[in-house]
């Protein structure tokens, strides 16, 4: 059973050696690709140093020229895995504010709870958030209100970035036809695969708020899924 994490990476430079030493100590054995937008801080250089030390088997790097949006790097990523024949995909942040120790269990529901996709999900055992300021906590659980009452849908972490894919999930949707790149993109994907017929399970986790360095959340991402939102409700699955 093959297992991929995709970490989408700028300005990553505190993180990313760190993040990629916690996912490797785990029990389980986890491959990553980091997927590196032309980061000026020599994030895709620490990957390569790491690489050079042992990993050259279960750690690989994709570079990207510039900032072109965090769906298309995991659409990139999607299709690097596919290819290379993975099982399972997650989707993690490189800044700890999705736990390593978390992987097992998202996987978990997928082979043993039997879900298609798993949600590591901030919002379905109340509010699990650590160190983010109220206004955006608010935010965040408000968007995911705002998509379970335009879609119709049930699931209460819709924007959670944290995920794990079957490779039967994503075989059903056309990655080609994925339209937002920002916030959106993650409500689009829960969305699609829930209408091409697969099973998703939210599994609980705190989401802690980084330590080291910038955010790169900004009021377009938003405005992109308030609007793309009101279109994935009016659009037509085949």
């Amino acid at each position: 059973m093959k297992k991929l994490v995709i970490i989408p990476t700028y300005n990553e430079i505190e993180n990313i050696s760190k993040i990629i030493s916690a996912v490797f100590a785990l029990e389980e054995e986890f491959h990553i690709l980091v997927i590196d937008d032309g980061s000026p801080d020599g994030t895709a250089a620490a990957v390569k140093e790491y690489q050079s030390r042992d990993a050259q088997d279960r750690l690989f790097l994709l570079e990207r020229p510039g900032k072109l949006g965090l769906g298309t790097a995991y659409i990139k990523g999607f299709k690097w895995a596919l290819e290379r024949g993975y099982d399972y995909v997650f989707e993690m942040d490189a800044d700890f504010s999705h736990a390593p120790s978390d992987l097992p269990r998202l996987l978990k529901a997928c082979t043993d709870g039997g879900a298609d996709l798993s949600v590591g999900s901030r919002y379905c055992n109340g509010v699990s958030v650590v160190n983010w300021p109220i206004g955006r906590i608010l935010i965040s659980y408000f968007a995911s209100v705002y998509v379970r009452k335009v879609l119709g849908i049930k699931i209460y972490d819709s924007t959670a970035g944290f995920l794990c894919y079957s490779r039967k999930a994503l075989e059903s949707i056309d990655l080609d036809a994925v339209r937002m790149h920002g916030y959106g993109f993650q409500i689009e994907m829960k969305y699609t695969a829930l209408k091409r017929g697969n099973k998703i399970a939210e599994v609980p986790v705190i989401f802690i708020n980084r330590k080291e360095g910038a955010s790169k959340m900004s009021g377009s991402i938003f405005g992109e899924a308030f609007w793309g939102v009101i279109g994935l409700r009016f659009r037509k699955f085949d």
